[in-house]
């Protein structure tokens, strides 16, 4: 059986039990590993947000990232706007924008707000993976598949399509991935500290991304970028 597979009988994991199958995991793919890293929460103490929340927040990050996209690339900025506003609309997701992607659809946006949007593909590649339209996030070595993650959402003639290929999985599932990044990102951080550390193929921008996405999930605080990553 393979690490993440699923505990038969319906059996929770504690905290130390996932610590040490995420440690021994990491040491396997020759990342450095803190054995003592703190626990993450049990299954008991978590709730997640619904299945509506997560669907919402994925598509309203998608055509957020879009119009990103279309600003970094000197696209013209009013028709990509209203592009995506009538997709928001298409997918009854306009109330559902954070405040760095309001700023984007009220053309009050700074050029960091650009590029921090366009970065939360990311993000959005593990919400799709809690939402269980894609298979793996294990291992963050490379940016997720953009064109994948466009028709993810835009094959579906809107948001009841969407929602209906959607399964949250198991919070046990959820937080062994969870658990998993935190010690990755513990790594990557590491690394800017001690130039020496090896991460073996992770990508740091992906860990602390998709990170957030996880986190999120499992958090009542809205705003993600607001959301402590400690390590």
């Amino acid at each position: 059986m393979g690490i993440f597979d699923k505990i038969r009988g319906n059996k929770t994991v504690t905290p130390e039990e996932r610590r040490k199958k995420n440690n021994e995991y990491i040491k396997k793919n020759g990342i450095a590993c803190l054995e003592s890293l703190p626990v993450i929460e049990s299954s008991a103490s978590v709730k997640l947000k619904s299945i509506d929340a997560v669907c919402r927040r994925a598509i309203a990050c998608l055509l957020s990232i879009q119009l990103a996209c279309d600003i970094e690339e000197q696209n013209d900025y009013g028709e990509s706007r209203e592009l995506f506003l009538n997709l928001l609309k298409k997918y009854h997701v306009e109330k559902f924008l954070l405040e760095k992607e309001k700023r984007l659809f009220e053309d009050k946006y700074s050029s960091q707000d650009v590029i921090d949007v366009a970065w939360t593909y990311e993000a959005y590649w593990a919400l799709i993976w809690i939402l269980g339209v894609i298979d793996d996030i294990k291992m963050p070595d490379t940016i997720c598949d953009c064109r994948k993650a466009i028709t993810i959402v835009g094959d579906c003639k809107d948001y009841e399509d969407f929602k209906s290929q959607c399964k949250i999985r198991d919070v046990e599932e959820i937080l062994d991935i969870l658990d998993l990044y935190y010690r990755y990102h513990w790594a990557c951080v590491e690394k800017r500290v001690r130039p020496d550390t090896n991460i073996g193929p992770l990508n740091p921008d992906v860990v602390v991304e998709r990170r957030k996405g996880l986190e999120w999930v499992m958090s009542d605080i809205e705003e993600w970028d607001e959301i402590p990553l400690d390590t």
